[in-house]
């Protein structure tokens, strides 16, 4: 009899244990599993979006060896976990640009307690130093200078186009997921942006 106690109970506990396991496992994988579903599931279709959706699997993020204001190589792989922001053009950033750079801005602010979950990031595409004049208002915006034909290799645009015209929105987990038009709307974007962080669990 005390045997059978015994065993039941060791059982009791193995099955406790195994449920226990698979809790941990669904929570650490909870992440990965939301993204995907939002993305292959319920992601902004040609009806409900405004940005032209890109397939992340023809477009990977490739090895960049961008470069800091301060001179240290980093990758954009190292701001995963965030929703990425992207906007290209030469340091010396005409009328247009700069438009860009405060919409982008605007679009962080706008999300609310949301905001820390995006990352803005100016891919700088020449050896010209950046205007001073320029660095108070785009602050906290990562500038990082890149080899232009490394990224016309990975960032598709529209027919009769260049980089310089869009902004691009990188997810969490590093897929090119959304690519703007040129001039593009900015309260168009902004609905994206909400839908999308509505959406999902990561970032």
């Amino acid at each position: 009899m005390l045997q059978e106690f015994v065993v039941e109970k060791t059982e009791n506990k193995k099955t406790a244990g195994r449920w226990k396991l698979l809790a941990v496992l669904a929570v650490c994988a909870s992440p990965l599993i939301a993204s995907y579903f939002t993305y292959y599931v319920i992601k902004p279709g040609p009806k409900n979006n405004y940005g032209s959706l890109i397939d992340p699997r023809q477009h990977p993020m490739p090895t960049l060896g961008l470069q800091s204001e301060e001179g240290k190589v980093i990758e954009l792989s190292s701001l995963k976990g965030k929703w990425l922001i992207l906007q290209i053009d030469d340091a010396s950033c005409a009328e247009v640009c700069q438009r860009k750079l405060l919409e982008i801005r605007q679009l962080r602010l706008a999300q609310g307690k949301n905001m820390d979950r995006i990352e803005r990031v100016w891919l700088i595409t020449d050896a010209q130093a950046v205007a001073e004049k320029l660095k108070p208002g785009i602050a906290g915006t990562h500038l990082l200078r890149s080899d232009k034909s490394k990224l016309e290799k990975w960032l598709p645009t529209e027919l009769g186009t260049n980089l310089h015209d869009h902004i691009y929105l990188v997810d969490p987990l590093g897929n090119l997921m959304m690519r703007y038009p040129k001039d593009a709307d900015p309260n168009k974007i902004k609905k994206d942006l909400s839908k999308l962080l509505r959406a999902s669990a990561i970032g």
